[in-house]
């Protein structure tokens, strides 16, 4: 290929470019700019909840909301199957990440195990939507955590804008977490946000993302610097203007990776039932056993065509061995699927003939 193809790609335009250049010549609130209030309120209105507070990072995010909620202590149930941020923010936060397995439709949490790992020191239950779609269990998940009295955190960094039944992510639960970081549909760099009904919730988040500084200037908790730079908020609010779009297009892209893959043997796209719209924040394709998805990262590396494993356990990394006690054959459905899962590209950077170079290449691999 004469262009190089990347696994991932951020968007950008001159609109977006032209956002970022009014705020740098103001010379003036790059830390604290209109731009802030204005993304948060228009991210609310795009994830229909009440309120918004955006922060540095979509693990800040995950933190500062944590906390926002009084958890510090207790358990808190993930999945293993997730960038480590979900765990370490609820370790960070004080709280001790429990590890249950997820179901194989949508790679979320699985209803089943969760149960079985409820206990009386469970302060929350915080799924994440996997790829751009929407966890499968997210509605008997949110029944259990009433049932309990305890909040649903959705981890929402992946699929923001996909829908259940025409229900949004991150209005499942009692609040929500973003992250636009490089690699996600709307993306400023780095950041994120929180999405919240509760008014009470969000004047705590301000607190903890600025120093614990009330607005009589009084310190009245020990926060941390954990604001979005207004360069980020700007660049966001001009991706959002496209978003729709920029959600269809990755829609159509899937559609021509199923299309073309639907019936290999070697290789199988992880696809939804229509009632599921995801987002597709990245593209994920399961093989037989961990030798066959490694030997075609190989050959596909070897084409030009760059891929991932889409996560490696987070229970089995050495922190959390070493700390829990953790060892393989805890969760058979994660461990199984980390093993056979793999990312291939997918990005608004990609053109049609890459696609079709990708999708036929996917049809040349060796057989096992």
């Amino acid at each position: 290929m004469s262009k190089e193809i990347f696994l991932f790609k951020s968007y950008s335009d001159e609109d977006c470019l032209e956002s970022v250049r009014r705020v740098l010549e103001r010379g003036t609130f790059w830390a604290n700019g209109p731009e802030i209030s204005e993304f948060e309120k228009r991210m609310a209105e795009f994830s229909e909840r009440r309120y918004a507070v955006a922060l540095n990072s979509g693990t800040s995010a995950l933190y500062a909301n944590l906390l926002s909620h009084g958890i510090t202590s207790g358990e808190v149930i993930v999945p293993s199957f997730t960038f480590p941020a979900t765990a370490n923010s609820v370790e960070i936060a004080g709280a001790r990440p429990v590890f249950a397995d997820i179901e194989r439709e949508t790679l979320g949490l699985d209803i089943e195990d969760v149960k079985k790992r409820i206990t009386e020191d469970t302060k929350a239950i915080m799924p994440i939507h996997f790829a751009g779609a929407v966890s499968r269990d997210i509605r008997a998940l949110s029944e259990l955590a009433k049932q309990y009295e305890i909040p649903l955190i959705e981890d929402n960094a992946q699929s923001l804008g996909a829908t259940l039944d025409n229900q949004k992510t991150g209005t499942f639960g009692d609040s929500s977490v973003t992250s636009f970081c490089f690699n996600k549909v709307l993306t400023t760099g780095e950041g994120g946000m929180v999405f919240t009904d509760n008014e009470e919730q969000v004047e705590k988040l301000k607190l903890l993302r600025s120093h614990g500084r009330a607005q009589n200037k009084d310190y009245t908790i020990a926060g941390m610097n954990l604001r979005m730079p207004t360069v980020c908020a700007a660049l966001g609010l001009s991706q959002l203007e496209k978003l729709p779009q920029m959600i269809q297009s990755r829609r159509e892209m899937a559609e021509f990776y199923d299309s073309h893959l639907s019936g290999l043997t070697e290789v199988k796209p992880l696809t939804y039932p229509d009632s599921n719209q995801s987002v597709y924040c990245t593209y994920n394709v399961l093989f037989k056993d961990a030798e066959t998805r490694d030997n075609s990262a190989s050959f596909l590396k070897e084409k030009g065509i760059p891929t991932r494993s889409a996560y490696s356990p987070t229970h089995l990394y050495s922190f959390y061995i070493e700390k829990y006690g953790h060892s393989k054959g805890d969760l058979s459905v994660t461990e199984d699927i980390s093993k056979r899962g793999l990312t291939i590209p997918l990005h608004l950077g990609l053109r049609k003939k890459d696609l079709e170079y990708i999708a036929q290449t996917l049809k040349e691999l060796p057989k096992t």
